[in-house]
């Protein structure tokens, strides 16, 4: 895990990572993640993706939105934390006093019946690659979760795992950090990484694919 002292003060940017890939290794990906299990859908626009986001999520189960700039720019957090159409995770527990339920948080958040997220990168083989600080959100994504929705731009398509985790390195934790700075007054660090190469439950996972860069 990385050394927060060791943490230069600004982290360089490989903004080659923010070009969208183009729609041959779009549609090569696809099928690649379905040939591995995974339910995908390619849409034009982030108001596509909101659009097949809440017709995937159903209304009557507990749905959590993992912390996500794609979730956030998209209006899908907004649409299930904040509209009342979804039952929230996180808006049931707005209230909650965190440090005093700090264990039936961590439960409820590990095992939701819905995860909605994204991912940092997806290669041509059709692996979703996800790193984390905590690792909070990685146990509903792989398993917790009865259902999961990950909401992914183009720029996120990669050639191969190498790629993918340096795309993490060089692109997705200089971003976080500089976002969780803002946030929480916190350095970032790579702390934990999923590397999703199957889903062996029909249904169970989708992916809808954005023809343009979202998140990061």
């Amino acid at each position: 895990m990385t050394d927060v002292q060791s943490i230069p003060d600004v982290l360089p940017v490989d903004e080659s990572f923010a070009r969208p890939a183009p729609e041959a290794d779009l549609q090569s990906a696809a099928a690649a993640l379905r040939a591995n299990g995974f339910t995908v859908s390619i849409v034009d626009t982030l108001a596509d993706a909101r659009r097949a986001a809440g017709d995937l999520l159903p209304a009557d189960k507990a749905v959590l939105t993992a912390t996500s700039e794609t979730l956030r720019e998209s209006g899908i957090a907004a649409d299930v934390d904040e509209s009342g159409k979804f039952k929230s995770v996180r808006a049931e527990q707005a209230h909650w006093d965190i440090a005093q339920r700090a264990d039936e948080v961590r439960v409820t958040r590990s095992a939701p019946d819905v995860v909605v997220g994204s991912v940092h990168a997806v290669t041509q083989n059709g692996q979703l690659v996800i790193a984390s600080a905590s690792g909070s959100q990685l146990a509903p994504y792989a398993s917790g979760a009865g259902m999961a929705v990950f909401v992914v731009g183009a720029q996120k398509v990669v050639a191969d795992l190498s790629t993918a985790l340096r795309r993490i390195e060089t692109y997705s934790y200089p971003k976080e950090d500089v976002r969780a700075q803002a946030a929480y007054g916190a350095r970032s660090v790579v702390g934990k990484i999923l590397i999703y190469e199957r889903e062996v439950f029909p249904g169970r996972a989708s992916v809808i694919l954005v023809r343009r860069p979202v998140g990061f």
